[in-house]
Protein backbone atom coordinates (compact mmCIF):
# COMPACT_ATOMS: atom_id res chain seq x y z
CA UNK A 1 0.00 0.00 0.00
CA UNK A 2 1.29 3.43 -0.75
CA UNK A 3 1.90 5.86 1.78
CA UNK A 4 -0.97 8.78 1.84
CA UNK A 5 -0.28 12.68 2.64
CA UNK A 6 -1.79 14.37 4.07
CA UNK A 7 -3.20 17.36 6.32
CA UNK A 8 -4.85 17.59 9.53
CA UNK A 9 -6.72 20.69 10.54
CA UNK A 10 -6.52 21.61 14.43
CA UNK A 11 -9.93 22.38 14.15
CA UNK A 12 -12.36 24.99 12.03
CA UNK A 13 -11.24 28.16 11.78
CA UNK A 14 -10.75 30.82 14.83
CA UNK A 15 -10.96 34.57 14.69
CA UNK A 16 -7.72 36.19 15.26
CA UNK A 17 -8.57 40.18 16.29
CA UNK A 18 -6.43 42.97 17.19
CA UNK A 19 -4.30 42.72 19.67
CA UNK A 20 -5.29 46.31 21.04
CA UNK A 21 -8.27 48.62 20.83
CA UNK A 22 -9.36 50.33 17.00
CA UNK A 23 -11.12 52.47 15.44
CA UNK A 24 -14.49 51.53 14.86
CA UNK A 25 -15.21 53.60 11.69
CA UNK A 26 -16.50 52.83 8.33
CA UNK A 27 -14.47 53.21 4.82
CA UNK A 28 -16.31 53.58 1.81
CA UNK A 29 -15.01 51.18 -1.19
CA UNK A 30 -13.73 52.89 -4.01
CA UNK A 31 -15.26 52.05 -7.82
CA UNK A 32 -12.06 49.78 -7.94
CA UNK A 33 -12.82 48.20 -4.48
CA UNK A 34 -16.63 47.42 -5.84
CA UNK A 35 -15.28 45.79 -9.19
CA UNK A 36 -13.77 43.13 -7.20
CA UNK A 37 -15.81 43.13 -4.07
CA UNK A 38 -16.89 39.56 -3.25
CA UNK A 39 -14.25 38.04 -5.69
CA UNK A 40 -11.47 35.79 -3.37
CA UNK A 41 -8.02 34.68 -4.26
CA UNK A 42 -5.48 32.45 -2.19
CA UNK A 43 -1.74 33.45 -1.74
CA UNK A 44 0.45 30.35 -0.58
CA UNK A 45 4.18 31.13 0.02
CA UNK A 46 6.24 28.30 1.09
CA UNK A 47 9.46 28.49 3.51
CA UNK A 48 12.39 26.22 4.05
CA UNK A 49 13.28 28.04 6.91
CA UNK A 50 12.40 27.15 10.22
CA UNK A 51 10.59 28.72 12.58
CA UNK A 52 9.37 28.02 16.18
CA UNK A 53 5.90 26.91 16.52
CA UNK A 54 5.31 28.72 13.18
CA UNK A 55 1.28 28.65 13.57
CA UNK A 56 1.25 30.49 16.81
CA UNK A 57 4.51 32.72 15.92
CA UNK A 58 2.69 33.81 13.30
CA UNK A 59 -1.19 34.10 14.75
CA UNK A 60 -0.09 36.28 17.77
CA UNK A 61 1.98 38.49 15.14
CA UNK A 62 -1.31 38.58 13.05
CA UNK A 63 -2.75 40.04 16.16
CA UNK A 64 -0.50 42.96 16.21
CA UNK A 65 -0.19 43.57 12.62
CA UNK A 66 -4.47 43.95 12.99
CA UNK A 67 -4.07 46.96 15.01
CA UNK A 68 -2.66 48.48 12.24
CA UNK A 69 -4.53 47.11 9.48
CA UNK A 70 -7.80 47.04 11.32
CA UNK A 71 -9.99 47.07 8.40
CA UNK A 72 -8.91 43.57 7.83
CA UNK A 73 -10.68 42.85 10.49
CA UNK A 74 -13.75 43.84 9.74
CA UNK A 75 -16.88 43.03 7.34
CA UNK A 76 -18.77 44.26 4.71
CA UNK A 77 -21.93 45.80 5.34
CA UNK A 78 -25.18 46.87 3.10
CA UNK A 79 -26.39 45.96 -0.52
CA UNK A 80 -29.45 45.28 -1.18
CA UNK A 81 -30.36 49.08 -2.03
CA UNK A 82 -28.07 50.57 1.20
CA UNK A 83 -24.45 51.37 0.55
CA UNK A 84 -21.53 49.11 0.06
CA UNK A 85 -19.30 49.59 2.89
CA UNK A 86 -15.84 47.90 4.88
CA UNK A 87 -17.05 48.39 8.64
CA UNK A 88 -14.14 48.35 11.24
CA UNK A 89 -15.79 46.45 13.54
CA UNK A 90 -12.63 44.44 14.77
CA UNK A 91 -14.37 40.94 14.76
CA UNK A 92 -10.89 39.01 13.20
CA UNK A 93 -9.72 37.29 10.45
CA UNK A 94 -9.99 33.72 9.95
CA UNK A 95 -6.58 31.56 11.22
CA UNK A 96 -6.30 27.64 11.00
CA UNK A 97 -3.52 25.69 12.55
CA UNK A 98 -2.25 22.35 10.22
CA UNK A 99 0.16 19.42 10.16
CA UNK A 100 1.23 17.39 7.56
CA UNK A 101 2.41 14.24 7.54
CA UNK A 102 5.49 14.65 5.33
CA UNK A 103 7.84 16.72 3.98
CA UNK A 104 8.30 19.68 1.98
CA UNK A 105 10.87 17.75 -0.42
CA UNK A 106 8.25 14.65 -0.47
CA UNK A 107 5.58 16.97 -2.46
CA UNK A 108 8.49 18.59 -4.41
CA UNK A 109 7.42 22.61 -3.02
CA UNK A 110 4.23 22.17 -4.72
CA UNK A 111 5.54 21.64 -7.82
CA UNK A 112 2.93 19.99 -10.61
CA UNK A 113 1.33 17.56 -10.51
CA UNK A 114 -0.02 18.45 -7.09
CA UNK A 115 0.39 15.59 -4.70
CA UNK A 116 -1.56 17.09 -1.77
CA UNK A 117 -4.45 19.79 -3.28
CA UNK A 118 -3.99 23.56 -2.66
CA UNK A 119 -7.65 23.36 -1.58
CA UNK A 120 -6.04 21.51 1.92
CA UNK A 121 -3.52 24.13 2.68
CA UNK A 122 -6.02 26.94 2.99
CA UNK A 123 -9.25 27.91 4.17
CA UNK A 124 -11.96 28.57 1.82
CA UNK A 125 -14.87 30.67 1.22
CA UNK A 126 -16.44 28.18 -0.85
CA UNK A 127 -18.36 30.36 -3.52
CA UNK A 128 -18.42 34.32 -3.83
CA UNK A 129 -17.25 35.93 -0.49
CA UNK A 130 -20.69 37.12 2.04
CA UNK A 131 -20.79 39.84 3.84
CA UNK A 132 -20.71 37.93 6.82
CA UNK A 133 -17.50 36.70 5.99
CA UNK A 134 -13.89 37.34 7.19
CA UNK A 135 -12.31 39.60 4.72
CA UNK A 136 -9.18 37.60 5.69
CA UNK A 137 -8.23 33.70 6.21
CA UNK A 138 -5.02 32.79 7.06
CA UNK A 139 -4.03 28.80 7.44
CA UNK A 140 -0.33 27.70 8.60
CA UNK A 141 0.23 24.38 7.78
CA UNK A 142 3.75 22.83 9.09
CA UNK A 143 5.37 20.05 7.53
CA UNK A 144 7.47 17.11 9.07
CA UNK A 145 10.50 19.05 7.87
CA UNK A 146 10.04 21.87 9.87
CA UNK A 147 9.07 24.00 6.75
CA UNK A 148 5.78 25.28 6.82
CA UNK A 149 3.37 26.82 4.31
CA UNK A 150 1.11 29.93 4.74
CA UNK A 151 -1.91 29.53 2.76
CA UNK A 152 -3.93 33.33 2.67
CA UNK A 153 -7.70 34.05 1.31
CA UNK A 154 -8.69 36.92 0.89
CA UNK A 155 -11.98 39.13 -0.18
CA UNK A 156 -10.28 40.87 -3.31
CA UNK A 157 -12.37 44.18 -2.33
CA UNK A 158 -10.38 45.22 0.28
CA UNK A 159 -6.84 44.71 -0.98
CA UNK A 160 -5.05 43.95 -4.29
CA UNK A 161 -1.99 42.01 -4.35
CA UNK A 162 0.77 44.60 -3.40
CA UNK A 163 -1.67 45.81 -0.56
CA UNK A 164 -1.26 42.10 0.72
CA UNK A 165 1.88 41.67 0.02
CA UNK A 166 2.28 45.14 2.31
CA UNK A 167 0.18 43.60 5.03
CA UNK A 168 1.73 40.35 5.00
CA UNK A 169 5.36 42.11 5.61
CA UNK A 170 4.08 44.02 8.39
CA UNK A 171 3.10 40.48 10.12
CA UNK A 172 6.61 38.93 9.30
CA UNK A 173 8.32 42.15 10.51
CA UNK A 174 6.18 41.85 13.56
CA UNK A 175 7.16 38.10 14.36
CA UNK A 176 10.50 38.96 13.78
CA UNK A 177 10.39 41.23 17.05
CA UNK A 178 10.05 44.77 15.22
CA UNK A 179 7.74 47.19 17.43
CA UNK A 180 5.48 48.13 14.49
CA UNK A 181 5.53 47.87 10.45
CA UNK A 182 7.92 49.87 8.78
CA UNK A 183 5.78 50.86 6.15
CA UNK A 184 2.63 53.14 7.74
CA UNK A 185 -0.42 51.71 5.88
CA UNK A 186 -2.97 53.85 4.51
CA UNK A 187 -6.34 53.02 3.60
CA UNK A 188 -8.55 55.54 2.40
CA UNK A 189 -6.89 57.78 -0.10
CA UNK A 190 -9.10 60.80 -0.61
CA UNK A 191 -6.88 62.41 -3.72
CA UNK A 192 -7.21 58.85 -5.71
CA UNK A 193 -8.87 59.98 -9.08
CA UNK A 194 -11.64 57.26 -10.40
CA UNK A 195 -9.81 54.03 -12.31
CA UNK A 196 -11.58 53.00 -15.20
CA UNK A 197 -12.59 49.38 -14.94
CA UNK A 198 -13.20 46.84 -17.61
CA UNK A 199 -15.60 44.93 -14.88
CA UNK A 200 -17.72 48.46 -14.78
CA UNK A 201 -18.05 48.84 -18.39
CA UNK A 202 -19.21 45.36 -18.83
CA UNK A 203 -21.43 44.58 -15.80
CA UNK A 204 -24.66 45.77 -17.84
CA UNK A 205 -23.83 43.85 -21.58
CA UNK A 206 -22.92 40.85 -19.82
CA UNK A 207 -25.56 40.43 -17.27
CA UNK A 208 -27.28 37.78 -19.51
CA UNK A 209 -24.15 35.54 -19.65
CA UNK A 210 -24.22 32.70 -17.00
CA UNK A 211 -20.85 32.75 -14.42
CA UNK A 212 -20.19 29.39 -13.24
CA UNK A 213 -17.09 27.66 -12.44
CA UNK A 214 -14.91 25.70 -14.50
CA UNK A 215 -12.89 23.07 -13.97
CA UNK A 216 -9.43 24.11 -16.14
CA UNK A 217 -6.17 22.24 -16.37
CA UNK A 218 -3.78 23.12 -13.53
CA UNK A 219 -0.41 24.18 -15.61
CA UNK A 220 2.84 25.00 -13.68
CA UNK A 221 5.48 25.79 -16.47
CA UNK A 222 8.59 27.89 -16.81
CA UNK A 223 9.24 29.96 -19.84
CA UNK A 224 13.57 29.34 -20.62
CA UNK A 225 14.99 32.40 -20.06
CA UNK A 226 17.06 31.38 -23.45
CA UNK A 227 13.43 32.00 -25.09
CA UNK A 228 12.83 35.42 -23.07
CA UNK A 229 16.18 36.79 -24.19
CA UNK A 230 15.73 35.65 -27.70
CA UNK A 231 12.53 37.97 -27.59
CA UNK A 232 14.12 41.07 -26.23
CA UNK A 233 16.65 41.12 -28.41
CA UNK A 234 14.57 40.31 -31.44
CA UNK A 235 11.97 43.00 -30.22
CA UNK A 236 15.16 45.94 -29.43
CA UNK A 237 16.48 44.48 -32.96
CA UNK A 238 13.27 45.27 -34.94
CA UNK A 239 11.33 48.15 -32.83
CA UNK A 240 13.94 51.02 -32.71
CA UNK A 241 14.28 52.61 -29.20
CA UNK A 242 11.83 50.53 -27.54
CA UNK A 243 12.86 47.33 -24.98
CA UNK A 244 10.44 44.16 -24.50
CA UNK A 245 9.73 43.28 -20.42
CA UNK A 246 9.69 39.56 -18.92
CA UNK A 247 6.40 40.08 -18.75
CA UNK A 248 5.63 40.86 -22.24
CA UNK A 249 7.64 38.04 -23.67
CA UNK A 250 6.03 35.24 -21.26
CA UNK A 251 2.43 36.69 -21.48
CA UNK A 252 2.89 36.66 -25.66
CA UNK A 253 4.03 32.95 -25.36
CA UNK A 254 1.06 31.66 -23.31
CA UNK A 255 -1.64 34.05 -25.05
CA UNK A 256 -0.19 32.60 -28.73
CA UNK A 257 0.27 28.97 -27.31
CA UNK A 258 -3.41 28.57 -25.79
CA UNK A 259 -4.79 30.68 -28.85
CA UNK A 260 -3.57 27.87 -31.24
CA UNK A 261 -4.24 24.91 -28.62
CA UNK A 262 -7.55 25.79 -28.18
CA UNK A 263 -8.81 26.99 -32.14
CA UNK A 264 -6.49 25.85 -35.24
CA UNK A 265 -9.62 28.04 -37.31
CA UNK A 266 -10.59 31.32 -35.72
CA UNK A 267 -11.92 32.94 -39.10
CA UNK A 268 -11.46 36.62 -37.62
CA UNK A 269 -13.31 35.94 -34.26
CA UNK A 270 -11.47 37.96 -31.03
CA UNK A 271 -9.35 36.30 -28.63
CA UNK A 272 -8.75 39.15 -26.46
CA UNK A 273 -6.21 39.69 -23.63
CA UNK A 274 -6.63 41.17 -20.58
CA UNK A 275 -4.17 41.93 -17.99
CA UNK A 276 -3.97 43.99 -14.72
CA UNK A 277 -1.75 46.80 -14.18
CA UNK A 278 -0.75 48.64 -11.13
CA UNK A 279 -1.37 52.46 -11.47
CA UNK A 280 -0.17 53.66 -8.32
CA UNK A 281 2.79 55.58 -9.55
CA UNK A 282 0.39 56.82 -12.57
CA UNK A 283 -2.63 58.28 -9.76
CA UNK A 284 -0.01 59.61 -7.58
CA UNK A 285 -1.39 56.86 -4.76
CA UNK A 286 -0.26 57.91 -0.87
CA UNK A 287 3.00 56.28 -0.07
CA UNK A 288 1.35 52.68 2.27
CA UNK A 289 -1.84 53.13 0.35
CA UNK A 290 -3.20 49.27 0.38
CA UNK A 291 -6.60 49.55 -1.23
CA UNK A 292 -7.05 47.71 -4.34
CA UNK A 293 -5.37 50.39 -7.49
CA UNK A 294 -5.34 48.20 -10.13
CA UNK A 295 -6.95 48.54 -13.87
CA UNK A 296 -7.20 46.09 -16.26
CA UNK A 297 -6.29 46.90 -20.01
CA UNK A 298 -7.45 45.23 -22.83
CA UNK A 299 -6.23 43.96 -26.28
CA UNK A 300 -8.68 43.20 -28.42
CA UNK A 301 -6.60 41.30 -31.05
CA UNK A 302 -8.51 38.51 -33.55
CA UNK A 303 -7.57 35.06 -33.05
CA UNK A 304 -5.71 34.63 -36.57
CA UNK A 305 -3.40 37.36 -35.27
CA UNK A 306 -1.88 36.06 -32.13
CA UNK A 307 -1.89 32.57 -33.68
CA UNK A 308 -0.33 33.14 -36.41
CA UNK A 309 1.97 36.50 -36.22
CA UNK A 310 5.12 36.16 -34.67
CA UNK A 311 6.19 36.15 -31.35
CA UNK A 312 7.43 39.85 -31.63
CA UNK A 313 4.12 40.83 -33.31
CA UNK A 314 2.54 39.44 -30.31
CA UNK A 315 4.40 41.00 -27.55
CA UNK A 316 4.01 44.43 -29.40
CA UNK A 317 0.37 43.74 -28.85
CA UNK A 318 1.24 43.55 -25.22
CA UNK A 319 3.56 47.06 -24.94
CA UNK A 320 1.59 49.04 -27.45
CA UNK A 321 -1.31 48.56 -24.76
CA UNK A 322 0.55 49.18 -21.63
CA UNK A 323 2.06 52.26 -23.00
CA UNK A 324 -1.44 53.66 -23.57
CA UNK A 325 -2.71 53.14 -19.83
CA UNK A 326 -1.48 56.51 -18.69
CA UNK A 327 -3.56 58.13 -21.39
CA UNK A 328 -6.46 56.12 -20.37
CA UNK A 329 -6.31 56.68 -17.11
CA UNK A 330 -6.14 60.50 -18.02
CA UNK A 331 -9.30 60.46 -20.02
CA UNK A 332 -11.04 57.96 -18.03
CA UNK A 333 -12.31 56.12 -20.29
CA UNK A 334 -11.04 52.56 -21.73
CA UNK A 335 -10.64 52.97 -25.50
CA UNK A 336 -12.35 49.64 -26.32
CA UNK A 337 -16.01 49.32 -28.48
CA UNK A 338 -17.77 47.07 -25.92
CA UNK A 339 -20.00 45.44 -28.82
CA UNK A 340 -21.88 42.30 -28.61
CA UNK A 341 -18.58 40.09 -29.97
CA UNK A 342 -16.48 41.48 -28.00
CA UNK A 343 -18.81 40.65 -24.53
CA UNK A 344 -18.96 37.25 -25.93
CA UNK A 345 -15.63 36.94 -26.22
CA UNK A 346 -14.61 38.56 -23.10
CA UNK A 347 -16.78 36.39 -20.87
CA UNK A 348 -16.39 32.76 -22.67
CA UNK A 349 -13.73 30.83 -23.34
CA UNK A 350 -11.30 32.59 -25.83
CA UNK A 351 -10.13 35.09 -23.80
CA UNK A 352 -7.31 34.92 -21.35
CA UNK A 353 -6.64 36.98 -18.11
CA UNK A 354 -3.52 37.86 -16.95
CA UNK A 355 -2.14 39.25 -13.58
CA UNK A 356 1.33 38.97 -12.94
CA UNK A 357 2.76 39.02 -9.54
CA UNK A 358 6.11 39.57 -9.87
CA UNK A 359 7.26 43.04 -8.21
CA UNK A 360 4.72 43.60 -5.73
CA UNK A 361 6.25 42.64 -2.75
CA UNK A 362 5.15 38.96 -2.06
CA UNK A 363 8.54 37.79 -2.47
CA UNK A 364 9.68 40.24 0.62
CA UNK A 365 7.44 38.67 3.53
CA UNK A 366 9.55 36.82 6.08
CA UNK A 367 8.45 35.23 9.47
CA UNK A 368 11.62 34.58 10.70
CA UNK A 369 13.13 32.03 8.76
CA UNK A 370 13.92 33.68 5.46
CA UNK A 371 11.52 34.68 2.59
CA UNK A 372 9.58 31.92 0.72
CA UNK A 373 11.17 29.32 -1.39
CA UNK A 374 8.25 29.54 -3.73
CA UNK A 375 4.64 31.63 -3.76
CA UNK A 376 2.03 30.54 -5.46
CA UNK A 377 -1.78 31.75 -6.60
CA UNK A 378 -4.73 30.09 -6.46
CA UNK A 379 -8.53 30.63 -7.23
CA UNK A 380 -11.14 28.82 -5.29
CA UNK A 381 -13.59 29.92 -8.17
CA UNK A 382 -12.50 29.40 -11.70
CA UNK A 383 -15.03 31.18 -14.43
CA UNK A 384 -12.87 32.58 -16.46
CA UNK A 385 -9.18 31.47 -18.57
CA UNK A 386 -6.55 33.16 -15.88
CA UNK A 387 -2.61 33.01 -16.13
CA UNK A 388 -0.49 34.22 -13.15
CA UNK A 389 3.02 35.02 -14.83
CA UNK A 390 6.69 36.14 -13.26
CA UNK A 391 5.72 34.17 -9.99
CA UNK A 392 8.54 35.15 -7.92
CA UNK A 393 10.74 32.76 -5.80
CA UNK A 394 10.50 30.18 -7.60
CA UNK A 395 12.83 27.06 -7.06
CA UNK A 396 13.31 26.75 -11.09
CA UNK A 397 14.42 30.74 -11.05
CA UNK A 398 17.66 29.89 -12.83
CA UNK A 399 15.94 27.61 -15.80
CA UNK A 400 13.61 30.51 -16.69
CA UNK A 401 10.04 32.67 -15.55
CA UNK A 402 7.37 30.21 -13.54
CA UNK A 403 3.95 30.76 -14.97
CA UNK A 404 0.83 29.26 -13.17
CA UNK A 405 -2.09 29.08 -15.51
CA UNK A 406 -5.86 27.95 -15.42
CA UNK A 407 -6.64 28.84 -18.95
CA UNK A 408 -7.32 25.85 -20.81
CA UNK A 409 -9.98 22.50 -20.21
CA UNK A 410 -8.34 19.08 -19.73
CA UNK A 411 -9.56 18.34 -23.93
CA UNK A 412 -6.73 21.38 -24.54
CA UNK A 413 -4.05 21.13 -21.75
CA UNK A 414 -1.44 18.63 -24.28
CA UNK A 415 -1.56 20.57 -27.31
CA UNK A 416 -1.51 23.79 -25.29
CA UNK A 417 2.11 22.13 -23.20
CA UNK A 418 2.72 21.06 -27.01
CA UNK A 419 2.86 24.57 -28.83
CA UNK A 420 4.52 26.10 -25.80
CA UNK A 421 7.43 23.70 -26.19
CA UNK A 422 7.89 24.01 -30.05
CA UNK A 423 7.92 27.99 -29.43
CA UNK A 424 10.88 26.79 -27.15
CA UNK A 425 12.53 24.85 -29.33
CA UNK A 426 15.42 26.51 -31.73
CA UNK A 427 14.25 29.93 -33.40
CA UNK A 428 10.88 31.17 -31.65
CA UNK A 429 11.11 34.18 -34.35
Amino acid sequence: MSFVYGVTKSSPPVLVGPSGPTPAVTIRPTSTDMSRMSLSFTSFHVFEGRVHEPAETIRRALSRALVHYYPFAGRVSGGDGQDVVFSCTGEGVGFVAATANCTLEDVRFLEAPLVIPLGDLAVGYGGPCRVSDPLLMMQVTEFACGGFVVGVTWNHGLTDGFGLAQFLRAVGELTRGLPSPSVVPVRYDESLPDIPQLANLLREPAASFKWEHVDFAYCDVTIPWSFVSHVKAEFSRRVAGRRCSVFEAVTAAIWQSRTRAIDGHWGGALAPLVFTANVRKHVGAKDGYYGNCITHQLVAATGDAVADGDIVDVVKLIKDAKERIPELLASKQLAAVVDDGLVEALCGYRALYVSSWGGIGLDGVDFGGGRPARVMPNMEVKMVPTCAPCLPCSRKDGDGVNVIASCVKDEHVDVFRAELARLFSGDPI
